[in-house]
Parts: C-alpha cells; sequence; structure tokens
C-alpha cells in the first residue's frame, strides 16, 4: 500500500500533517558545513527551510517547490517512520478560486517521468515512487477535518489567512459556493515586512520575522519593549485591515459566522475584540489542518 502524504504549499512554509519549515532554499556546489536540512539531488546541494525565498506566484515557474516537496516528503516519511524505499501517494491543494486553471498544471509539475524519485536528506537514501498526485481545494480541506464548525449553520465564511494572500469563500450548507471566492493580497509577510520598517524607523532597531511572529502570536520572546509594543500595535491595525477588507468584498461578518483559518489566524484570535461585531468566530489555529485534510479526503475516496 503506498503511503498518502499531505502537503500544504504555503508561499511562507511548507506543511505536512505533522512536520512545517519555511520555504527558502540555499543552492550549494559542494557539500555544506552541516548536512541538517540538506537535500542532495541531481548532483547539488540544498538547504531547505532556510528563511524566505522570494515571492514566486507562479510556483511551477521553477524547481525549487519541487525540491521543498522532496523535503517535506523525507521529514513526514521520517516522522512516521515509514520505509525510505515505497510508494507515495501525494495529496496537495490549491485556492479554489484558481483550482480550474492551475490543476493540471501543478500535477504535472509534481507528478514527473522521473521514476523512481531518488535523493538524499540528511545524508538518508530516499526512493519514492511518486504513483499519484490528488489535488484539493485549500480551505475547504482543512474542514474535513473538523466538520463541526460548519454542521448545522446554513451559510459560513471561511477567511484563509496565508502568507501571501487571503482567501475568501463561502460554504452554503457546507458546500461551497465557487461564485463567491476573493483573494485579497493581505497575507502575513506584508503584514511583517510594515511591521519590521517600522520598528526599524522608530527604534533603529532590526528585528527579524520570526520574532516578530512570535510577539504577534503571544509567544515568549526577549525584545525592546518599545519594539514589542509597535508590534502589538501593528497586529491590531492589521486586524482590522483584514476585517475591513473583507466587507468590502461584500460579506457581512455582523450577518455570517466566520472561520478564520492559516497561518494569520493566530494574530487574528489575539487581535479581534468584542466590539468588531462578529456574528460568530471560529478559529483553526492549526497550521497542519490543510495537509491533514487532504490525507483524509484521499482516505475518503479510498473507501468509495
Amino acid at each position: 500500500m503506498p503511503v498518502v502524504i499531505g502537503i500544504d504549499h504555503g508561499y511562507y512554509a511548507i506543511k505536512g500533517a505533522n512536520v512545517c519549515f519555511p520555504t527558502g532554499t540555499a543552492i550549494y556546489d559542494y557539500e555544506p558545513y552541516t548536512m541538517q536540512n540538506v537535500l542532495q539531488y541531481a548532483g547539488k546541494y540544498y538547504v531547505c527551510g532556510t528563511g524566505r525565498q522570494t515571492l514566486q506566484k507562479d510556483k511551477t515557474a521553477n524547481d525549487t517547490y519541487y525540491l521543498l516537496t522532496m523535503a517535506a516528503l523525507a521529514q513526514e516519511i521520517r516522522y512516521r517512520k515509514a520505509p525510505k524505499k515505497t510508494g507515495i501517494v501525494l495529496a496537495a491543494g490549491l485556492p479554489l478560486a484558481s483550482f480550474g486553471r492551475e490543476k493540471r498544471p501543478f500535477k504535472e509539475y509534481l507528478l514527473r517521468k522521473e521514476q523512481p524519485l531518488r535523493f538524499l536528506y540528511e545524508r538518508e537514501m530516499f526512493e519514492l515512487y511518486i504513483e499519484d498526485v490528488k489535488l484539493f481545494p485549500q480551505g475547504y480541506s482543512a474542514l474535513a477535518l473538523h466538520p463541526e464548525y460548519v454542521n448545522g449553520e446554513p451559510s459560513v465564511l471561511l477567511v484563509d489567512i496565508g502568507g501571501w494572500t487571503v482567501d475568501l469563500m463561502r460554504l452554503d450548507n457546507a458546500v461551497p459556493n465557487a461564485a463567491t471566492c476573493r483573494s485579497l493580497e493581505l497575507g502575513v509577510i506584508r503584514c511583517i515586512d510594515e511591521i519590521m520598517e517600522q520598528v526599524r524607523r522608530s527604534t533603529g532597531l532590526s528585528v527579524t520575522d520570526v520574532q516578530i511572529e512570535r510577539v504577534l502570536n503571544g509567544s515568549p520572546c526577549s525584545m525592546d519593549q518599545t519594539a514589542k509594543n509597535i508590534i502589538l500595535r501593528h497586529g491590531r491595525v492589521y486586524a482590522e485591515r483584514i476585517l475591513s477588507a473583507i466587507m468590502e468584498a461584500g460579506f457581512d461578518l455582523k450577518a455570517i459566522p466566520c472561520v478564520f483559518m492559516g497561518g494569520g489566524a493566530s494574530i487574528l484570535k489575539r487581535h479581534v475584540k468584542p466590539q468588531d461585531g462578529i456574528c460568530r468566530e471560529i478559529y483553526l489555529t492549526d497550521v497542519h489542518a490543510n495537509a491533514a485534510g487532504y490525507e483524509r479526503l484521499v482516505g475518503r475516496m479510498s473507501k468509495r
């Protein structure tokens, strides 16, 4: 039996059902000083998960996301203690708004003629037969794990706050309404970049995006208090901006329950206030939810 592995190919991070790392890669012709997170493929060395790569709207434009997929597969196989020589059904996702347009090229990008796929990850050899690639709508797939969030609600708005975009989709009787899909370029990366610049201008300090993320999520982080206050103030501004953009896109948050998910959901959970008057807010803050949802959906398909 092939191993079913779900991967959520984000702009900011790559997520499996159990693993998560940033989308940055660094390439070397020679062996780096440490083999931690190093993928060896086609005679090159790639350090996967180093910082953040430059924004790449078309994920099939080069091999970056293919290399990151290999690293994610290796990490997931290790986590599950599965064989390093095995068949794989790869489950991934696309935004519903562009699903029809991007489905075929993304499947071809991930399912290549080169079989089996051989590479080394942290000096361990992997030999994987990608038997099939199954694609599902992002956001909606996460609800495969949490149907209780929408059960009994005639209409629910999904707000998937990713690295680059905030994707909106209304569900009517738990079915996605494709005509309601919107994509706003208000993702977490933009918020973090603006905060970084504001802190630098106000205090002269160069804080990192990882530090900003921790403060926004309420995690402990040693930092100048003035800088921390600027970050927290901007967290609230960011929440207000997203809520305002959702209303401007034609969704009345005072009239329809809202499921906030994706990497930015935890930021909104901390910064949305009762006076915002949202009808009902649900926070799905598990960043692995999409990837785990893809796996659940493949499991359902195989039972039919």
